[in-house]
Order: C-alpha cells, then structure tokens, then sequence
C-alpha cells in the first residue's frame, strides 16, 4: 500500500508517517501544502491520499476537488480534527472516500486504509449522527436537493449495484454477492456517478437513501 500524506502541520505528519511506517505502509510523500499534494499524487500515483482540511492556502477540500478535476481517482480519506457538519458535508459532495479523526484509535488507521483500498467507505463513528442527518435530509448545509436526477437513465444492473451501495457494501462484497468480478462493479460504479452527476460513492449511497433505495448503516456508506 503506497500512500500520500497531505497536511500543513509537519509534527502531525512526522507522528502519521512513523506510524504508517511500523506498520509496514510505504509512505511514498508527505506534502505540507494542497499545491504540493497535487504535485506528488499526480507524479507518484499513490494508491491512497489521507489529506487535512484545516490547511493555509488552499483547503483540504479545495484540494480534493482540485485533485478530481485533474482526473486523479486515487482514494482519498479525510484525516482532520474537525467535527464540523459542513466539513463532512464538503468532503463526501467533493469525493471522498472517508472521513477519519486525528484523535482516532492509532490502531484504527492502517484497517481503515484498507477498507479504502477494497473500495469501501469508512467514516469516523464521532460522526455518524451528522451521517445520519445527512442521509435523512436534515444536514443540506444550503444546497438545494437534487430532485430531478437521472435515476432512470440507470441500467437495472446499475440500479441494483447502487442498492449495495446504499447498504455500505465494498466492491469485493458486491462482487461476490452478485457474481461478478471486483472490475465490473468498478466500471458500473463510474457509470452510476456519472450518470447521477456525482463525485463520490458515498454521495450516491447518501442519495440512494434518501430516494428508498437502502437501509442506513451506522457510520460506514
């Protein structure tokens, strides 16, 4: 696993590098700047990002959106210490993959990271009543609801992966599920964003939700 650490603050990356590192995940380079994790994540195609919010200049998520428009699909983890709902809210609208806090279990880090990597979602459990609001339609934060999405444009193979998407399941579980290979659903899930005019998994899994199309797992979409 080869992944790239974006935050401003060199002690917190020192402290995440070393304990990636012991636990045997290669750091490939840890950027102090959105500008700079640009850079590395487009030379060094990392297969992970954990990237900060709370940064000078450009914001973690004005990075990540940044990092979506140049193409870069590699999953990104928001590694922050804010709780803030319109953080969240931010990062999953942007396409993120998972939202973890700094003052999580450090033994909770590299398992997360994974999930990541199997193409799940994770995010921190301090934060699924905000999920949740989120998903019940309580949270949108100013932005008006998408109404008129294009579900029927979606193949009834789509329309059943974006169920499993809704009940938070990971790529190799649709897979098995379905009978099919990890690949397909990759493709069939490019097809569903693009098609419902999204960025992230877990902004059509929160969609999803609210159109009836799933059950709501706590903290993990």
């Amino acid at each position: 696993m080869r992944v790239l650490l974006i935050d401003d603050h060199a002690l917190v990356r020192k402290g995440v590098e070393e304990l990636l590192r012991s636990r045997g995940v290669d750091v490939v380079a840890s950027a102090g700047s959105g500008d700079e994790g640009i850079k590395a994540a487009v030379e060094l195609k990392p297969d992970i990002i954990l990237l900060d919010i709370k940064m000078p200049g450009m914001t973690g998520i004005e990075t990540l959106r940044k990092l979506r428009d140049l193409g870069v699909t590699t999953p990104v983890l928001m590694l922050t210490m804010s709780r803030d709902d319109a953080d969240l809210h931010g990062a999953l609208r942007s396409g993120a993959q998972g939202y973890l806090l700094k003052d999580m279990d450090p033994e909770e880090l590299v398992p997360a990271l994974k999930v990541a990597m199997s193409g799940g979602n994770v995010v921190a459990k301090e934060m699924a009543d905000t999920l949740a609001r989120l998903v019940q339609g309580k949270a949108r934060l100013g932005e008006p609801a998408r109404q008129n999405a294009p579900i029927a444009d979606l193949t009834p193979r789509e329309t059943e992966i974006l169920i499993h998407l809704a009940e938070g399941q990971s790529n190799k579980m649709i897979a098995r599920d379905l009978d099919i290979t990890d690949g397909t659903v990759k493709l069939h899930v490019k097809s569903i964003l693009r098609k419902l005019g999204m960025r992230s998994r877990v902004e059509a899994a929160v969609f999803a939700v609210e159109h009836g199309f799933g059950r709501k797992k706590d903290g993990t979409y």
